[in-house]
């Protein structure tokens, strides 16, 4: 963990918070008291009243190491920052009422069937939500042993509870926080609610400097593309998040957890990594478990980063308990049934019990070392003290193909998942064979940092560039292939920019496999791939991922010709389009103009006009007016018949509105289920 940011509280500065300032970026300040008597129980809750009676009882039951799994630590004091994610109630009571909705993701947006694949049109983003369908929970926990204490000690959390997956803000925000409510108490949380009301917005994407006291934290958000829709906030997205290209700067986060540690966490199953990848990227049911909450939530974190800029809606659960409402339906599930599409973190190894049947079993991190479970030295990559050097293939193949390590790999296999219970190994336990080859050219590029703490430190910040950059690229090569569907046009050369631009291609997933199957998956997948590669991409089409990434994509590609359309309508000369315009079409360029004059004039009043709006209309104005007079009179006069009309023509700044017969409104730049295709 890096060190605290200095932090120090100026008595003269009385910073107030601001409870609805501060809901862009946290909904409550939570400390949490493990009491003997009576289990978890919420000490104070800032702002008071903002959860119901069940998100406390969750929020509690996930805020402290699970029993199970932590092992004894002798130190005085041990402090562990780590962070869950859990469901909103008031959304589960959609579905079943007995099931959670865990299991009840709608079918139509995440495990789509061929049928409802095959034929997907334009479409449009709903309204949002007023609040998060997920809410996530970063802790501060510090455990506190003292013989003078009923068994031996005390443990209390300080949780931040958010709407937003912003754990590299609040990580660092943690470490000033949890210490300094340990040192001064209540007061702790008034300061930094106070300051936290100071933040400006959220902006997804961007490098933002938030102060905290005389500390800075300088920090990435994730960009608005890899954000779900149902976070409760509406972030402006450019065709660019969706261009098929790799970003010019490594720094700029491309998905959630840009920051997350995967090759310290992946260390031991660095060949397994394309697995894992595939293994997300169609959605499968993951279960990883790690000895420790850190261990396990930045596993979790680590391989949602891996799809990136995939929009990943799997639901991943960074550190899960058995007291999730959610557990009682997974732990139902027999032999045969199918688990919903998730990754959940565990430290507790009952969930190797519990969960027998999920498909994927993960095991990650090294326990402490006065852990009763044995640690051994079952990493695939080797350390070598005092001489830093690639990660050769040699290490990587003698590791995996010697006699001994075979054998070892057979019994791992044989013994299954629950021979963790006596010793912790990092593995994976699954029947999921990959289409896609370890690259072994990264794998050669990564550093052993040797035995030194602060040169590891450094080499994992390389080490993880290395990794990051590879699978988004691959992620992107792997996405590439639909681009076509996106790509916005503009009006061609002597063409009317005022009708109405033409429908994207609409997609079938039959055709889309048939033309790539013709067409191949280019040199760079083609490489790193082997000869069924068109299986994965029938796996993705049909899993939880495809739909809702290509949903937003389609949205974003239609705002996008919206907007370029809009632009071109305001750059061309009206005077020189009418002389090229054959006569019979000069109604219908003016019947245009007017549909998208109407369209601007509702935008303001509804205020939700954009920066231009105004220039627009009064362009607009001009061209209706031009064209207008080229028209034969009779034609003019009867124009002129309907009020509204007449003062569009005479530039009245505020017209009424009125809906014109046989005529719907439009809204211009905005897209419109009810446009004319």
């Amino acid at each position: 963990m890096s060190r605290s940011p200095s932090f120090s509280v100026k008595s003269e500065l009385s910073v107030k918070a601001d409870p609805d300032a501060m809901q862009r970026w946290v909904l409550a300040f939570c400390i949490i008291r493990f009491d003997l008597e009576q289990g978890q129980l919420i000490e104070e809750c800032y702002p008071p009243g903002c959860l119901t009676q069940e998100e406390e009882l969750e929020v509690a039951f996930s805020s402290f190491p699970d029993s199970v799994s932590q092992h004894q630590n002798r130190s005085s004091i041990h402090d562990c920052i780590f962070f869950f994610r859990f469901q909103r109630h008031k959304h589960s009571k959609q579905g079943n009422g007995t099931s959670s909705e865990i299991s009840e993701i709608d079918d139509k947006e995440t495990s789509s069937t061929p049928d409802e694949v095959k034929s997907i049109r334009r479409s449009r983003s709903t309204d949002i939500s007023k609040s998060s369908k997920y809410l996530y929970g970063y802790v501060f926990n510090r455990q506190r042993h003292d013989e003078r204490l009923k068994r031996g000690g005390e443990q209390k959390s300080v949780v931040i509870l958010s709407h937003g997956p912003y754990y590299s803000v609040f990580r660092p925000l943690l470490q000033i926080m949890g210490p300094l409510y340990f040192d001064i108490g209540r007061k702790a949380i008034e300061h930094i609610a106070g300051y936290v009301s100071l933040w400006p917005s959220p902006v997804p994407g961007k490098l933002m400097e938030l102060p905290i006291g005389n500390a800075m934290l300088k920090v990435n958000l994730p960009p608005a593309h890899s954000l779900p829709l149902e976070s409760g906030i509406s972030y402006e997205e450019s065709a660019s998040s969706m261009a098929p290209f790799l970003p010019s700067n490594p720094s700029v986060p491309q998905g959630l957890f840009h920051d997350s540690d995967i090759f310290g966490t992946f260390r031991g199953l660095l060949l397994q990594l394309w697995l894992l990848w595939e293994l997300l990227l169609i959605g499968e049911p993951i279960l990883i478990i790690a000895p420790t909450p850190p261990q396990c939530c930045e596993a979790v974190a680590s391989l949602v980063s891996l799809v990136a800029p995939l929009l990943c809606t799997v639901d991943f659960r960074p550190y899960f308990t058995i007291h999730d409402p959610d557990f009682a339906q997974l732990n139902a599930l027999q032999e045969g049934d199918k688990y919903p599409p998730m990754v959940l973190g565990v430290t507790n190894l009952f969930f190797l019990k519990a969960l027998r049947y999920i498909p994927h079993i993960v095991s990650v991190g090294s326990p402490a070392p006065s852990s009763s479970r044995v640690t051994i030295a079952s990493r695939s990559t080797g350390r070598i003290p005092a001489k830093q050097e690639g990660f050769g293939l040699q290490q990587l193949s003698l590791k995996k193909f010697s006699p001994s390590s075979l054998f070892n790999a057979v019994k791992l296999r044989r013994d299954g998942p629950l021979c963790l219970m006596t010793e912790h190994k990092e593995a994976i336990w699954s029947t999921y064979v990959a289409t896609t080859k370890p690259d072994t050219s990264i794998l050669n590029r990564l550093i052993d940092a040797g035995m030194s703490p602060r040169v590891e430190e450094s080499m994992s910040v390389v080490n993880n560039e290395i990794l990051r950059r590879h699978f988004l690229e691959l992620t992107t090569n792997f996405l590439a292939p639909f681009g076509p569907y996106f790509r916005a046009t503009t009006p061609s050369e002597g063409s009317s920019p005022y009708a109405d631009p033409p429908p994207l291609p609409p997609f079938n997933a039959d055709d889309f496999l048939m033309s790539l199957s013709a067409r191949g998956v280019g040199k760079f997948l083609s490489k790193r791939m082997r000869s069924n590669w068109l299986d994965l991409y029938r796996r993705f089409l049909k899993g939880p991922n495809f739909l809702p990434w290509f949903q937003r994509r389609l949205a974003i590609a239609e705002n996008e010709q919206h907007r370029l359309w809009r632009q071109a309508r305001m750059k061309t000369d009206i005077h020189l389009l009418i002389t090229k315009v054959p006569e019979l079409e000069i109604v219908d360029c003016f019947d245009a103009i007017e549909r998208h004059l109407l369209g601007e004039m509702q935008l303001q009043q509804s205020g939700r006009a954009i920066s231009d709006s105004a220039a627009m209309c009064q362009k607009l104005k001009g061209d209706l007016q031009a064209v207008f007079n080229v028209l034969p009179n009779d034609m003019q006069q009867l124009l002129l018949l309907n009020p509204q009309r007449a003062a569009l023509l005479q530039g009245s700044s505020s017209p009424e509105l009125t809906i014109l017969p046989g005529r719907p409104s439009i809204q211009v730049g905005v897209v419109s289920s009810n446009s004319p295709r």
